[in-house]
C-alpha cells in the first residue's frame, strides 16, 4: 500500500506524543511523520531518541522546530498536537488558516459552554479567531460523531476520564432509563501518565507508591466534557478521579440508579444495540466485569456491568488504556474516520 498522506505531531517528547509517534510510524498509510518541538523549550534536543532511548538504533526521528509557516514546507496534511491546553489554543487558529486539518489532544477545543471552559482560564489574542476555531471543532469521540469527524477541519480529542465515563453512560442515557434526579456517581482511578510527563510533587514516587489518592473533587477539567457530551448538567454527575500506584490505565466504576425495573439481559442488550458494528468497544457479558489489565495496550474501551436483584441499581465498569483509547490511540482512530479508511488501520 503506497503511503499518501503527511502527518505532522508536535508535542512528541510527551507519553501521549510517544504512543502517537509509534502508532503514525506503523500506520500503512502514511508517510513517516514529521515530529516538531518548540524550539524556546526543548532547543537541545535534536532527536526524539534523546528523550526515549528505546527508540534508538532505528534511523533517527529528528525533531524540527515548529512554525505555522512550515507545515507547507514540509507538506503536511494534518497536523496532531500532543500540547498543552494554552499552547493548542493559541496555535490552531492560524494552522486551520493554512489549510491544515487539525487533531488536538488538549482540552483547548473540548466545551462548547462557556461556563465549563472557565476551568482553563483561557485568554485569547484574538477572541474572534478562536471563537471561529471553536465552532468548527468537533468532539472526537467516534462512538458518539463519527458522521461529523468525517469532514472535521479541528477534532478536539476527548480526555481520558471523560472517554471512559461518557462511552459507559451513553447508551443509558440515549435510552432514557437512567433516573437522574437519583444522581450519577463515577469513581474513576487513572495510572500516573495521565498527570503528563512533567513531574510534580503529587506524582512523585514517594507520593504515588503504595498509595491511592483522590484529586479534583467538584472541579475536575473533564467533567465538563461529560456532561455536555450526554447531555447532562454538572448536577446530575458527581465525578471523583483517583490516582492509582501504576504507569496507565484507567478503571471508571460507574453508579446509575434506573427509572424502572429492567432484567440484566434488557440493559445488556440497550450496551450490544447502542455499540453494535463499533470496532474498538467490547460489552462484556455479565457477571464478567472489566479489568485494566484487558484493556492495556489497546485501543478498547471494555465495558461491563451488576445489576442490583431490585433491577434497579446498576454499577457500570468502563476500563480503557489511559494512553490509547484516552490519548494516541484515539486520535489515530478519529484520523482513520477523517480519511474514510478503516478504524483499525494502524492500531492492530
Amino acid at each position: 500500500m503506497t503511503a499518501r498522506l503527511q502527518t505532522a505531531v508536535l508535542g512528541a517528547t510527551g507519553y501521549a506524543g510517544l504512543e502517537l509517534t509509534r502508532l503514525l510510524l506503523r500506520h500503512p498509510r502514511l508517510k513517516k511523520p514529521v515530529l516538531f518541538q518548540r524550539a524556546a523549550s526543548e532547543r537541545s534536543t535534536r532527536d526524539l531518541a534523546e528523550v526515549f532511548p528505546a527508540l534508538s538504533g532505528n534511523g533517527g526521528y529528528p525533531l524540527e522546530e515548529f512554525s505555522p509557516a512550515g507545515l507547507a514546507d514540509r507538506g503536511v496534511d494534518l497536523l496532531f498536537l500532543a500540547t498543552p491546553h494554552e499552547l493548542s489554543r493559541a496555535l490552531v487558529p492560524e494552522v486551520l488558516a493554512r489549510g491544515v486539518r487539525v487533531v488536538d489532544l488538549s482540552g483547548a477545543w473540548r466545551l462548547q459552554q462557556a461556563k465549563h471552559r472557565e476551568v482553563y482560564g483561557f485568554e485569547d489574542v484574538d477572541p474572534t479567531a478562536a471563537a471561529e476555531a471553536a465552532a468548527r471543532a468537533v468532539y472526537g469521540l467516534p462512538e458518539l460523531h463519527r458522521q461529523e469527524l468525517r469532514d472535521a477541519a479541528l477534532v478536539a480529542n476527548p480526555g481520558c476520564y471523560a472517554t471512559s465515563v461518557i462511552l459507559g453512560l451513553a447508551p443509558l442515557v440515549d435510552a432514557g432509563i437512567v433516573d437522574r434526579s437519583r444522581g450519577i456517581i463515577s469513581d474513576s482511578k487513572s495510572g500516573v501518565s495521565g498527570a503528563g510527563k512533567e513531574p510534580n510533587t503529587r506524582t512523585h514516587f514517594v507520593s504515588v507508591a503504595d498509595n491511592l489518592s483522590a484529586y479534583g473533587l467538584f472541579g475536575h477539567r473533564h467533567l465538563g466534557e461529560m456532561v455536555e457530551q450526554l447531555g447532562l448538567t454538572t448536577d446530575d454527575l458527581t465525578f471523583t478521579p483517583h490516582l492509582l500506584p501504576i504507569p496507565r490505565g484507567i478503571l471508571s466504576t460507574i453508579y446509575v440508579m434506573l427509572a424502572k425495573s429492567m432484567t440484566a439481559s434488557e440493559v445488556e442488550a440497550c450496551y450490544r444495540r447502542y455499540y453494535e458494528g463499533q470496532r474498538w468497544v467490547r460489552v462484556f457479558a455479565p457477571p464478567r466485569l472489566p479489568e485494566i489489565q484487558h484493556s492495556l495496550h489497546s485501543n478498547y474501551c471494555d465495558i461491563g456491568f451488576c445489576l442490583a436483584d431490585d433491577g434497579r441499581r446498576l454499577v457500570v465498569v468502563a476500563c480503557i488504556d489511559n494512553l490509547l483509547k484516552g490519548a494516541a490511540g484515539q486520535a489515530v482512530q478519529n484520523l482513520n474516520v477523517m480519511n474514510g479508511w478503516d478504524e483499525a488501520e494502524g492500531l492492530q
